[in-house]
C-alpha cells in the first residue's frame, strides 16, 4: 500500500470521506492566461474561501492538477490546506505545449533529466523555481500525483518523451497517473503506448472523458483494461445538461464500473465562487449535482465509491 502525499504531509485513508479528483485552486498568472484569462488565480485567500465552503459542505480532499513549470503555486496550496482544512494533493508532470512559453524548459529537457525532476518533485519536495529553471532546489511540500495530458497532436516526438519521462517516473515511485484527454485525441492509442511502456492500468486515471469522447463504447475499452476514467462536465451547461451527466454515470455502472469512475470539477476562475459570483462554486457536487445522481438511480453506496473509496484505491494500491 502506498503512501498519499498532500502539500501538508501525509494522509490516512480514514481521513479521505469527500474527494474531487481533478480541480484548480491556484494557477499563476502567465502563458495559461493569455491562452484563456479564466486559467488565472492567484488569490490564496479568495482560493481558501472557496475551499473552506467546500469543507463546510462535507468535502475533506481535492486533487490540484496545475503541474510544476505552469503554473502551479504549491505553498499557495498547502497556506490553504491549513487554512480550509481541506487536504490537498498537488501535481508534477506536464500540461498541454500551448501553455508553456516558447522559451521554456520543458521543450528542451532530456528524457533522462525530465525523470528525475518528476521523481523529485513526488519523493523530496517540488521545485521552488521550476517556473523558469529545474533549480533542484526544493521546496517542504511534495506532490502526490502526476498530471499529464494528450493533445490532438496525441503521440508526436514531442508529447513521447514526455509520457515516457512521466511513465518511467510512475513506476519508479508508484504514485498514479492522470491524464487530461483533449478531444479530438486518441485516448486509446495513449493507453496501449503506455502499457507498452509497463504502466500498470490501475495507476492511471483519464480525465474529461465525458466531455472529450462522445462513444461510450471508448469509455468501456478503456475501463475493461482497468483504467479509471474522471467526470466532471457538471455544471458545464454548454456541452449537456447535468441529467445528461448523471446518464453517463448511471449507464457505466450498470456496465459494471462502478469501482472506476471519479468525479470533479475542473475549476477555473470562471466557476469558482471567490472569483466569480455567479460561478457554480468548488461546493456544487456536494450541494446540487449528487441529487441528481441519486435522481437518476445511483445508490448512496455507488456515490461514495466514486467520491471515496476509488479515490483511496488509485492513489494506494
Amino acid at each position: 500500500m502506498r503512501e498519499m502525499i498532500s502539500v501538508t504531509g501525509k494522509i490516512e485513508p480514514s481521513d479521505i470521506r469527500f474527494c474531487q479528483f481533478h480541480e484548480h485552486l491556484l494557477i499563476r498568472k502567465g502563458k495559461s492566461y493569455q491562452v484563456h484569462p479564466a486559467l488565472w488565480m492567484e488569490d490564496v485567500d479568495a482560493s481558501a474561501r472557496e475551499a473552506a465552503g467546500y469543507k463546510r459542505a462535507g468535502g475533506t480532499t481535492l486533487i490540484d492538477a496545475q503541474p510544476g513549470g505552469c503554473g502551479r503555486m504549491a505553498e499557495g496550496l498547502a497556506e490553504i490546506a491549513k487554512a480550509s482544512g481541506v487536504h490537498i494533493i498537488c501535481s508534477t508532470g506536464f500540461h498541454k505545449m500551448q501553455f508553456y512559453p516558447e522559451e521554456h524548459w520543458i521543450f528542451r529537457t532530456g528524457e533522462k533529466e525530465l525523470e528525475e525532476f518528476f521523481v523529485r518533485e513526488l519523493t523530496e519536495g517540488v521545485d521552488r523555481h521550476c517556473e523558469t529553471v529545474i533549480s533542484g532546489e526544493t521546496g517542504e511540500q511534495k506532490a502526490g500525483i502526476i498530471k499529464c495530458a494528450l493533445d490532438t497532436e496525441n503521440l508526436s516526438l514531442q508529447y513521447k518523451r514526455l509520457f515516457r519521462s512521466c511513465a518511467r517516473a510512475s513506476i519508479n515511485t508508484g504514485r498514479s497517473m492522470m491524464v487530461h484527454i483533449e478531444k479530438g485525441s486518441d485516448p486509446v492509442l495513449l493507453l496501449e503506448y503506455l502499457l507498452n511502456l509497463g504502466m500498470n492500468p490501475k495507476h492511471l486515471v483519464f480525465c474529461h472523458m465525458d466531455r472529450a469522447i462522445e462513444d461510450l463504447n471508448i469509455h468501456r475499452k478503456i475501463l475493461k483494461a482497468g483504467v479509471y476514467l474522471e467526470f466532471d462536465t457538471i455544471g458545464r451547461y454548454k456541452y449537456h445538461s447535468d441529467e445528461q451527466e448523471a446518464s453517463i454515470f448511471r449507464t457505466l455502472i450498470d456496465d459494471g464500473y462502478e469501482d472506476q469512475l471519479l468525479f470533479s470539477l475542473d475549476t477555473t476562475r470562471e466557476r469558482l465562487k471567490s472569483y466569480n459570483p455567479k460561478g457554480v462554486g468548488l461546493d456544487y457536487i456536494l450541494n446540487t449535482f449528487i441529487e441528481t445522481m441519486k435522481r437518476s438511480g445511483i445508490t448512496k453506496t455507488q456515490i461514495e465509491k466514486i467520491s471515496r473509496q476509488n479515490c483511496i484505491r488509485v492513489l494506494t494500491y
